[in-house]
């Protein structure tokens, strides 16, 4: 049982995401792995050894807060570093790129589904938890390589944004279907974790409604990002440090916040909310001050994946997982690949969208959550959910270390002339 007090356990946290941020700079890797394990290592799910529990932290209120801020401070950033009007004029290539993506990924995992004996909604929550990449891993690793800065950046974010808005859908369509009237109330752990209320999604009021609802708040989040600079200019116009930060934060985390409880994705929110920000004169200032929020809230993010990972659980599905991972990793590499190309990028640059859009997390664990809800009547509900968990701790570690690794293989594998395109 781990010790209650929270500041004991917030001191834990911290300390166990130096040591394991300081041993992955020490050989050169990621450090998202790194948070992952520091999460199982001192999670409620780690074994006992010889009858004594080495558990010091146990999910809370607190981990599953910043975890969220983590994901809104992430990709608000991202928001800040893109160009909305180039996003609009790539609209057709984004259009194609995801639906190979989207389409080639759904129909694999759906594949895999159905070859393990699973029904046909099963299958649709299989297809969806191997279908959409990772928001968060996948953004923090594009700012740790410098790839941010890059051509392939704005093919893999504009994917990024697609799976975010067709998953918004997905959601209210399989909460609807798998749960019908009986919604209500969230689901502990994973639904924490991915920092989505599963009771946000509650279909009572019928799939057109959450539906239409979730449009009209994207476009209400696009108009702002094209037609409110003027008032954010005015909104950010201050001397102090202090309140600057306090006004970006508070816009940052209350547009992702008042999204999600409309049942729209804070990721997606908080992206629209940095692109708007990013249009003003005052981009370079909000970077220099939010960048340690940033990080700090995002290194929670990725604890808390590894702190509801049962090692136990992922055990006993670990045949499926093996094949899962295996099967959709190389699937995520021919969509991300044929999506580059699509895209109009270099074969080199094309690689690398695919590689990055490898690594599976927060969304994987929603569709997990819900699927494992005693309402969705699901037979395998409690397998599925173990499949995702140990699915995203796989892909999230493949992606990052392909991601990492991506100038290398391409000198081993490819053609030099083509490494400098």
């Amino acid at each position: 049982m781990a010790p209650t007090d929270l500041l004991f356990q917030a001191g834990v946290v911290f300390a166990v995401l130096a040591v394991g941020g300081a041993v992955a700079d020490r050989y050169g890797q990621s450090v998202i792995p790194a948070y992952i394990v520091a999460g199982i290592v001192v999670g409620p799910n780690v074994p006992q050894v010889f009858g004594y529990s080495f558990v010091l932290v146990e999910t809370r209120e607190f981990i599953d807060l910043l975890a969220e801020l983590g994901i809104v401070f992430l990709l608000f950033f991202i928001g800040l570093e893109f160009n909305l009007e180039r996003l609009a004029a790539s609209r057709d290539r984004i259009l194609g790129a995801g639906a190979i993506d989207v389409g080639i990924n759904g129909a694999v995992g759906a594949a895999i589904g159905f070859a393990l004996g699973f029904s046909g909604l099963e299958s649709l929550f299989l297809a969806g938890i191997v279908a959409i990449s990772s928001s968060a891993i996948i953004t923090k690793t594009l700012i740790d390589l410098g790839w941010i800065a890059d051509p392939e950046s704005e093919a893999i974010l504009g994917l990024l944004v697609f799976e975010d808005v067709v998953v918004a859908v997905y959601l209210a369509v399989v909460t609807a279907v798998a749960v019908g009237g009986n919604g209500g109330g969230g689901v502990g752990g994973l639904d924490g974790v991915a920092g989505v209320d599963l009771a946000s999604l509650d279909p009572t009021g019928g799939v057109g409604v959450s539906i239409a609802t979730s449009l009209a708040v994207l476009l209400a989040l696009v108009a702002l990002a094209v037609w409110g600079t003027p008032l954010l200019e005015r909104y950010l116009r201050t001397d102090s440090n202090e309140q600057f930060l306090v006004r970006v934060v508070a816009a940052a985390a209350g547009v992702a916040g008042l999204a999600l409880v409309l049942g729209v994705s804070e990721a997606v929110a908080a992206f629209f909310v940095g692109t708007a920000f990013g249009a003003t004169d005052h981009t370079h200032r909000i970077e220099r001050v939010i960048t340690s929020e940033r990080d700090l809230y995002a290194a929670v993010f990725f604890f808390a994946i590894g702190l509801e990972t049962d090692p136990a659980l992922v055990a006993s599905v670990l045949e499926p997982l093996a094949a899962l991972a295996a099967v959709t990793a190389a699937s995520k590499l021919v969509s991300g690949y044929w999506g580059g190309r699509t895209y109009g990028l270099s074969e080199r640059r094309s690689r690398r969208v695919a590689v990055a859009m490898v690594a599976r997390g927060e969304f994987s664990l929603v569709i997990a959550a819900l699927a494992a809800r005693p309402e969705a009547g699901l037979a395998n509900g409690d397998t599925i959910a173990a499949l995702a968990v140990g699915y995203v701790l796989v892909m999230g570690v493949l992606g990052t270390v392909l991601m990492s690794s991506a100038e290398s293989i391409e000198r081993r594998f490819f053609a030099v002339s083509d490494s400098v395109s």
